[in-house]
Formats: C-alpha cells, sequence, structure tokens
C-alpha cells in the first residue's frame, strides 16, 4: 500500500443516491448513474483507505468473503488506476462480481479491519471498488468469453439457473465440459431474474452476463422441469442417460407460512415471492402484474432482505401506505462488541434505501389476527407487542406477548416475508431417490455428491437459504468436485467445503 494512513486522510463516501421522487417513479436501480470518469476518480479515493493490515479478515472465507476475493490487492490496483489487472484479479475468484457488487450485504466490510473501531471511520467502501471493477469492466471491453482448449467429451447437466448454477456451469464449460443448464421457469437467472426487484439490480446486466455465457459454450434450456411430466420437460431417465453427471442447484423456494394466525386465508394474504415474481415479470414486459400494492395499505411481516425486497416494490406501485414488522427488537447502530464482537457478522439495525423512501419499520411486535372485511377479504391486522426468547433446553425460539394492549391497523394486502423452509418438494427429488434432510435441504458428502451417484448439490438447495456469494462460492467448488469427478482431477478452484460456516459468536 502506497499509504498505511490513507484511511485517516479519506474519509469513507458511499455510492450517491438519485433524489427520492426519481425512485419512486421508476424502476431504476436507486443510485446515480455517475459519469465513468467522476465515478473511477471516487472510487479510486475509496480504494485508498484500504490499510497494510497484515492479515485481511477481508479475504477470510469464515470471517469476510467465502470466496476469497483477492480485496487488498485489487484495492491497491484501483488506487493507481489499473483496471485491467483489478478486474483480472476480481474475476479470478469471482464469476459475477456486477451481482454480488450490488446484491450482497459485504460481510468483507464487517470484516475489514478498519471496522474494529468507530473511530477508523469505517470500513473500506469494498462492495463500492467491486461493482465500480465490475462495471469498468464491461465499459472498457475486459470481459470476454474465454472458450475451452480442449473439449473433455463429458456431458453435465445443471439444473437451476440462479447464481449457484451459473456459476458452476460456467466453471464447468470452461474445462472443456459440454454443459447444458435446465431452467423451468420462462427466463433465466432464478431469484436474480425474478426475486430480485429491478431497482436492487436492472436485468440487462445479467442478460449481458448469460450472453458471455453462450458464447462460452454453455447451453441453456428453459421452460423445462426437470423430473416433471409436461411437454417440454425432462424425464429423470433421459437426464441420467444422457449425461455424465448432474449438478442440482435447485435453490430454497419453500417459503415459510404462518397458517397459525387467525385469518390467514383471507384474500390479500400472500407470501413474499406471490408479490414479487409477478412485480418482477411486469419489468419484463410481461403486462402488469396480478398482485398490486397500488391504493392499499400494505404490511410486510418479516425484517430481512426479502421484507425490504416487498417494502420498495409496493412503494414504487402506489401504496397508500407500507408498515413492516419485525418480532425482534430494534437493534442497536453500532455493532455491541459483547454480542457480535469483530470480525463476526455484526447485530445493527440495517436500513436499506427502500426504507428511506416511505413507509414505517415497527420493532418487537406481532400479528396476533387478520381482520375480514365481511366479504372474506383481509382488512385490518391486530398487533401485540412481544418478546423473543430461546429456551436453553431446546434451543427453540419462543414469541410471547407483552403485556394485554393490542392495536389495529389498516391493512388490505399482507405480504409474508418470514423466510423459506428449504427445497420445494420436486418429482426430481423422488425420482433420484433423494430425501430433505430436517432443515430442507439436500445433503452431500464431502465431494458434494449426494446419496445418487454422479448427482452433486450447491447453492441454497445445499446451504439453505443464504447469501449470493455464498451461492458463487458454492458453484465455483461443486465445478470443482464435478470435474475431478469426471476426469480425476481439478485445477478448478474450490473456496468452500460443504460444511463451511460463516464465524459466529455463539
Amino acid at each position: 500500500m502506497a499509504d498505511p494512513k490513507g484511511f485517516l486522510k479519506k474519509q469513507r463516501k458511499d455510492a450517491p443516491k438519485r433524489p427520492k421522487p426519481d425512485r419512486l417513479a421508476d424502476w431504476h436501480e436507486v443510485y446515480e448513474d455517475l459519469d465513468p470518469d467522476e465515478r473511477n476518480q471516487q472510487v479510486r479515493a475509496q480504494a485508498t483507505r484500504c490499510m497494510d493490515c497484515g492479515i485481511p479478515f477481508c479475504h477470510s472465507g469464515s470471517a469476510g468473503c467465502p470466496l476469497g476475493n483477492l480485496i487488498p490487492e485489487w484495492n491497491d490496483l484501483v488506487r493507481v488506476g489499473d483496471w485491467a489487472a483489478a478486474s483480472e484479479r476480481l474475476h479470478a475468484t469471482n464469476n459475477f462480481p456486477e451481482f454480488t457488487g450490488r446484491l450482497c450485504p459485504a460481510p468483507c466490510e464487517s470484516a475489514c479491519v478498519l471496522a474494529i473501531s468507530p473511530l477508523s471511520g469505517g470500513a473500506v467502501a469494498i462492495k463500492r471498488v467491486e461493482q465500480t471493477i465490475a462495471d469498468a469492466s464491461w465499459e472498457k471491453g475486459l470481459v470476454r468469453p474465454q472458450q475451452a482448449a480442449i473439449a473433455s467429451g463429458r456431458r453435465v447437466a445443471v439444473v437451476g439457473s440462479g447464481p449457484a448454477g451459473l456459476a458452476a456451469a460456467q466453471q464447468l464449460t470452461r474445462a472443456g465440459h459440454e454443459v447444458t443448464v435446465y431452467e423451468r421457469d420462462d427466463r433465466l437467472g432464478g431469484l436474480l431474474r425474478y426475486g430480485i426487484p429491478e431497482f436492487k439490480m436492472e436485468k440487462k446486466g445479467l442478460d449481458r452476463r448469460l450472453a458471455q455465457l453462450r458464447e462460452e459454450g454453455t447451453r441453456f434450456v428453459t421452460g423445462c422441469e426437470v423430473g416433471g411430466t409436461k411437454p417440454g420437460d425432462l424425464s429423470v431417465e433421459t437426464l441420467r442417460a444422457s449425461y455424465d453427471a448432474v449438478v442440482l442447484a435447485v435453490g430454497a423456494l419453500r417459503g415459510r407460512d404462518a397458517p397459525e394466525v387467525p385469518g390467514r386465508s383471507l384474500d390479500g394474504v400472500h407470501l413474499a415471492m406471490e408479490h414479487l415474481v409477478p412485480a418482477n415479470k411486469e419489468c419484463e414486459g410481461d403486462g402488469p402484474t396480478s398482485i398490486s400494492a397500488a391504493g392499499k395499505h400494505v404490511l410486510i411481516i418479516g425484517g430481512g432482505d426479502t421484507g425490504a425486497d416487498c417494502y420498495g416494490t409496493a412503494t414504487r406501485q402506489g401504496a397508500l401506505s407500507v408498515t413492516q414488522l419485525d418480532q425482534y427488537p430494534e437493534p442497536p447502530s453500532a455493532r455491541d462488541d459483547d454480542i457480535s464482537p469483530w470480525p463476526v457478522w455484526p447485530w445493527i439495525l440495517r436500513t436499506y434505501p427502500a426504507h428511506e423512501e416511505a413507509g414505517e419499520r415497527r420493532f418487537a411486535v406481532a400479528v396476533e389476527e387478520f381482520v375480514d372485511d365481511g366479504s372474506g377479504n383481509v382488512r385490518a391486522a391486530r398487533l401485540r407487542e412481544v418478546v423473543v426468547r430461546k429456551d436453553p433446553a431446546t434451543g427453540v425460539r419462543e414469541v410471547t406477548p407483552v403485556g394485554d394492549g393490542v392495536e389495529e391497523i389498516p391493512a388490505d394486502m399482507v405480504l409474508l416475508a418470514i423466510g423459506f423452509e428449504g427445497v420445494e418438494h420436486m418429482p426430481l427429488l423422488e425420482r433420484l431417490g433423494l430425501s430433505l434432510s430436517r432443515r430442507g435441504t439436500l445433503s452431500c458428502g464431502a465431494d458434494w455428491q449426494t446419496s445418487a451417484e454422479g448427482v452433486f448439490v450447491c447453492g441454497d438447495a445445499h446451504r439453505g437459504a443464504s447469501l449470493v456469494v455464498w451461492a458463487i462460492a458454492e458453484g465455483r467448488s461443486v465445478a470443482h468436485a464435478v470435474d475431478a469427478y469426471l476426469t480425476g482431477h481439478s485445477d478448478l478452484p474450490a473456496p468452500v467445503h460443504p460444511t463451511a460456516l460463516p464465524l459466529a459468536a455463539v
């Protein structure tokens, strides 16, 4: 590093956002579209804050980035303006840095040495640097197809085209295998396409990367349910007979429900994905969404990423009001070292751009009942203050009402964003002889192989609903395992082990 005290001379500056009225009037990404030269100069200054910390926890697989991104290296290359070398170092560990630069919550920044103390001015803006390298790489023509020099003669099927499946497919194609990706939806991308709103990641970036994969030789088949029985589907028998290995990257899309809450069956109460998918399809040009928040009082239950996605989508659709509930108490604004010491992922209040635009967030409160309007539609919700405790014997969390007070708020559209229970029940798994674990996921051995010979698993289907960076890391790792299975040896990188977990305080 040119100046190990750079963080003392340069203040952290995140990417500037567009004015709120402009953001609410369209579906474009929330951040300003700066002139590339101005953006690059700003980001070079941010990269200068990266210090010579000796042990860079930011790219630690357990505390920071599971991909092992060489963050200090490309920070210094950005500092000196060597965008070509920075792009090479970034793409050496990450197939899709424009995805992680926009969508990853950046555990690397929480593990940055500058995050130890607020006196440092905050962690290096790693996520902004990463996104800028990715965008500059496309602008400067640095991203090119990488065709394999030699064909292996082996065929691999990847089931699912989310980030894990795409990463596995790209790595295996570059290793010389003939790879076909099967996607049951009408378009490619999985949750990147239909789960992530356009204002978080415009899909032109996804389409651009898919074009690169096609030029490299990866084949794609859409509208095909592997194991299904409809016309155009692929039977398991044909799958097994046609391919030397199979990678299951089917995600963990079985949404958690709340059937125990009185009134759950009322019209207007939906799972989050029932709202997000048609909203994204509308942005793709498929016509008006079937579930719109326009002119409605929207209640979102769940305080995570999916809830924030619903929040921003509802405000852009013209909701009268948006209220987001979280049963947990409001987190502190700064890291509490007694609860989540550095470098673990801190328990702090995370405010998304959508929260700045409109609406209200409420904590330590839960729904007691959804209220019928007399015609089978939800019109309101009755709320109770609650406390969440963990049973020391079983580890099960219990939600207990506090006091007798009940508050009724208007709600003619309710979205349940309370997480995912695991892999969907699908004929494919039964016909492969696979069963789900108690966590609702698919188990595998140290070589990423399931109990079915030649069938591998990666991403959320293996890990459970997780971060995009973990999905890409698992996709790269399973590609190494499949390559070794097919050829006896692999030089492909394997950044994570199937049992790897992020560092946490317990």
